[in-house]
């Protein structure tokens, strides 16, 4: 990429992808971003869990009712977790980790798409971070937040068009509302 906003220009989920690996070094940066994210007091309290295998990685795509089929055409999963006895805002500071790792995804030339596990249910009525931590082993005290897709696009997303942005949202000084 060009530079910071032309990347968040074009960063676009994808839930599509080809079925050509991620190469290792590109998975190594996307999990460089997620460890050097900021989390509140420096406390660092996500853990990542990378998911390659296909028979795994159909199991995690059940772990909602909807919306979370990406994960089994993907390359490439990483759930991301955080430790809840470590910080009261472990989903705050999991969410940067796993932005970031959009974000690198991104420009590595890759796409991603987050699929939220955070007080979602399976089909049967399962909460999915608890399906998802018994699928992997997750021990109890970890919130399981998101899990990320990675891979090669199989599809192409037009950018965003900053031409239609929501500037009405940005309120300057203090809050207006529209009759103001």
């Amino acid at each position: 990429m060009e530079n910071f906003h032309e990347l968040l220009i074009n960063r676009r989920s994808i839930r599509r992808y080809t079925d050509q690996p991620v190469d290792p070094e590109q998975v190594r940066l996307i999990l460089e971003a997620a460890l050097m994210s900021p989390s509140s007091k420096s406390v660092r309290p996500w853990q990542f869990v990378v998911v390659e295998d296909k028979e795994m990685l159909e199991k995690l795509s059940q772990c909602k009712a909807n919306y979370a089929t990406s994960i089994a055409s993907a390359p490439l999963a990483i759930v991301v977790t955080a430790d809840t006895t470590r910080s009261d805002i472990w989903a705050e500071d999991a969410s940067i980790a796993a932005i970031l790792m959009q974000l690198q995804a991104a420009d590595c030339g890759l796409g991603s798409c987050w699929v939220e596990v955070y007080q979602r249910f399976t089909a049967d009525g399962i909460p999915s971070d608890e399906y998802v931590r018994e699928q992997l082993g997750i021990p109890e005290e970890f919130g399981v937040l998101c899990i990320i897709t990675i891979g090669h696009k199989d599809e192409e997303r037009k950018p965003v068009n900053t031409d239609k942005l929501q500037w009405e949202k940005v309120h300057i000084g203090s809050w207006k509302t529209g009759a103001e």
